[in-house]
């Protein structure tokens, strides 16, 4: 193992010292201090996973023994046994303290009768296994349900009984959160004789597959415990579904029941003909398969190239995996969420490993050393940006480097592990990590547990599902610069360093193919080009519009060459347009009764004014253009000179609507958007683009508005005779300095009607 990465991924030696968090469940690294369930500000959800049972200690216990830290982890283990209590009066995630806690304790147990057996911790007489089989019993009653499906959360010592131990009340869960139990539960099952445990979860994976949608073999994100009803009907491999394909695959490796295998490659085969399109993973709807569900993905996505190298489908794992590298090398991290045009969409970061884990996995199948530079990559950028003095800090926005208090157990649980065996040489292994198989928490279960075949009689078995698994890459792949072909074009998409194709004509058409420079949505040519090349344009419900393509529809094989080289043109154009990602603007309603109170998130436009340069903004009285849509003359031009015009999104491009309202002397423009529904909390940051021209005739700004946010406008100024504006680059004074006008006016504050106010709220996206 090289040195110098060997000494930063070995440094975990801190993890048993209890200076500052233990025995708390997690350690907050900026405060140096322990995360305490009640004793800080509650995060929601997300505290579910706390529990009051040292938590970070028992998730990393296997680690410590895969980093050979024998004594840390022997200590480790010791402290478990005496200060860990299970029947703690807290209601806790079922998901989250099985894959953690359960999987942490098994995974323990394993790593300690291995010593054991080589001579070391003779002491040990299964007291962490003791502990696990407590623990799966207190998380039985949330199996007592008609579906066998598990309540979400169960309260530790008084299990599920109703409003009275804050759980019971549930009606729906995730896919995941239902069907990432079985390795635990089996494992448990068999460590202790017990078949109980697997029973109830072999009972909730049946369950789930039994209301797959039947013409598309896709399950929904969530479903309803009690009826079956799928309630989100979307689909992917993200966030709420994520692991329940995982263990489905690795509940086949462990329990050699073929039945989990044929399920599994169901499944693959819908997600690799509706969901992949490589290098991207898009939801889509389970009914209607075709449809996009979101343009988006969610970083929990990126442990599935990884899922792949384990079906031995090594090539679109190269590509997903490359588009998340490309991803990750722009930001440092890989962003919580982000667009198909590679935009952040949700800025945070906080430490996953899903990213590193295929890392291993793609290694380990491919041995390619790209992937060794891949892991460095991460490694650094955990040391450079996120390491602080007690620890590693999640980051609350990877586009400013800007940290959060907090550090989830799974990051010593799992990065350590994956970043530890990438780099690894035999000599650093003291155990062969191909005799077991990783949870989803990378716990290590031993392969020992397998009953073989234990198909049961009764149900014919589909022989067509039973595809190779983890084949020889060698003979996948003999030259050894495919894989790097592979990755070439992706790199260029996501880099902007795409170059531009050779114009030329194809047979038939007698015209160049279109370009993405002069491509136009309205332009019923262009649409019926587009169609030729096998791309299809999708209008989505937030107004903008999706480019798809599929070869297979185009005209001729040089058409959808084309259709290629058009798509490959739209996402470096696309990223050209976003390389100075410009932040969200703000709309301040600051006369009365609002007084600088609500503050609105605006888009930016690529031209006109720069708000960010501007140290007092623009500000305003507001007034509706006519017509509305802004896309002719304005007939009020003398009522729109010297205010703020409001506009519809629609009919005619942003540009043209910008210079229509500058002609009649508005100071500004705000467009809203006609999709109803639409808002910020939904949808990411809208950038309004130029209409292909000259934009530098347009010296006003023009900011972008959701339905939502649009209407709180609209309502203010059907309430108010006059209502007036700040456009500018941030929310200003927000009441703190009220003017001699405000303060004259400060008693009619009581006089705004509630249901004025009832759709207002104060908030900040970014």
């Amino acid at each position: 193992m090289p040195r110098s990465v060997s000494k930063h991924v070995g440094n975990i030696r801190c993890m048993k010292r209890n200076d500052h968090a233990y025995p708390a469940d997690e350690l907050m690294p900026l405060t140096c201090r322990g995360r305490v369930r009640g004793l800080e500000p509650s995060r929601g959800d997300i505290d579910d996973a706390l529990g009051k049972f040292s938590l970070t200690l028992i998730d990393t216990l296997d680690t410590l023994a895969l980093l050979n830290k024998t004594v840390e982890f022997e200590e480790a283990v010791r402290r478990v046994v005496a200060d860990v209590r299970l029947d703690n009066d807290i209601v806790v995630s079922v998901f989250e303290t099985n894959i953690r806690v359960l999987g942490g304790l098994l995974g323990g147990h394993s790593m300690a009768v291995m010593l054991k057996e080589s001579g070391r911790m003779v002491w040990y007489q299964d007291e962490l296994l003791h502990m696990a089989k407590d623990l799966g019993l207190r998380l039985l009653p949330a199996f007592n349900t008609s579906s066998g499906l598990p309540y979400p959360r169960v309260n530790l010592r008084y299990g599920v009984r109703g409003p009275e131990t804050r759980t019971g009340t549930e009606t729906d869960t995730c896919t995941a959160c239902a069907g990432t139990i079985i390795l635990e539960f089996a494992a448990l099952s068999r460590f202790t004789g017990d078949p109980t445990f697997e029973a109830h979860a072999r009972r909730a994976l049946d369950f789930l597959w039994e209301k797959r949608q039947r013409h598309s073999n896709l399950v929904g994100t969530t479903i309803n415990i009690h009826s079956g009803e799928w309630v989100r009907r979307d689909s992917g491999v993200g966030a709420g579904i994520d692991s329940y394909y995982e263990y489905l695959m690795k509940a086949y490796i462990l329990l050699g029941d073929d039945r989990f295998l044929q399920r599994f490659n169901t499944h693959y085969a819908s997600i690799m003909k509706y969901i992949s399109q490589p290098p991207l993973l898009l939801d889509v709807h389970i009914h209607k398969p075709l449809l996009p569900a979101r343009t988006w993905m969610d970083s929990l996505l990126a442990f599935f190239p990884g899922l792949q190298v384990l079906k031995g489908d090594i090539q679109p794992a190269i590509e997903t995996h490359e588009m998340l590298y490309q991803v990750t090398k722009k930001h440092n991290f890989l962003p919580e969420a982000f667009t198909t045009d590679f935009r952040v969409h949700w800025a945070q970061h906080p430490l996953r490993p899903e990213f590193a884990e295929s890392t291993y996995f793609l290694y380990k199948a491919t041995r390619d050393p790209y992937y060794l530079e891949v892991g460095r990559t991460i490694l650094e950028n955990l040391n450079r940006f996120a390491r602080v003095p007690c620890g590693f800090a999640a980051m609350k926005d990877v586009r400013t480097g800007s940290h959060e208090d907090r550090m989830d157990s799974f990051f010593l649980a799992e990065m350590f592990k994956y970043l530890f065996l990438l780099f690894a040489e035999e000599e650093d292994l003291h155990f062969n990590v191909e005799d077991y198989v990783f949870t989803t928490e990378a716990h290590l279960l031993p392969l020992s547990l397998s009953t073989a075949s234990n198909s049961q009689a009764g149900e014919e078995l589909d022989d067509s599902n039973f595809e190779w698994t983890c084949p020889n890459t060698r003979l996948l792949f003999p030259d050894p610069a495919f894989p790097r072909n592979l990755r070439e074009p992706i790199r260029s998409a996501v880099d902007k360093s795409c170059p531009h194709p050779t114009t030329h004509r194809e047979p038939g058409m007698g015209r160049p193919p279109l370009r993405a420079q002069d491509f136009m949505a309205n332009n019923p040519e262009h649409l019926e080009l587009l169609r030729r090349m096998g791309v299809s344009l999708i209008h989505l419900k937030d107004g903008r519009v999706q480019l798809v393509q599929h070869a297979t529809q185009a005209v001729s094989a040089v058409a959808a060459e084309d259709g290629m080289r058009f798509m490959q043109e739209m996402m470096e154009l696309s990223s050209q347009q976003q390389k100075e990602q410009l932040p969200p603007r703000a709309v301040q309603i600051v006369s009365h009764p609002f007084f600088g109170r609500v503050v609105l998130t605006a888009g930016p436009a690529q031209f006109g004014m720069d708000l960010s340069k501007s140290s007092s903004g623009v500000r305003g009285f507001v007034t509706v253009a006519e017509p509305y849509k802004g896309c002719s003359e304005l007939s009020n031009g003398e009522i729109v000179a010297g205010r703020i015009a409001l506009l519809q999104r629609g009919q005619c491009m942003f540009a043209e609507k910008a210079r229509h309202i500058q002609k009649a002397g508005a100071i500004g423009g705000i467009v809203i958007d006609d999709n109803e529904g639409s808002s910020s909390d939904t949808a990411p940051l809208f950038q309004m683009a130029g209409d292909g021209r000259n934009t530098d005739d347009v010296t006003l700004p023009l900011l972008f508005l959701f339905h939502k946010e649009g209407n709180i406008l609209l309502e203010a100024l059907k309430e108010n005779r006059e209502v007036e504006v700040l456009l500018s680059d941030k929310a200003r004074d927000r009441g703190e300095r009220l003017s001699k006008t405000v303060r004259r006016h400060e008693y009619e504050k009581k006089l705004v009607t509630e249901d004025v106010f009832k759709h207002i709220t104060t908030r900040s996206k970014w």
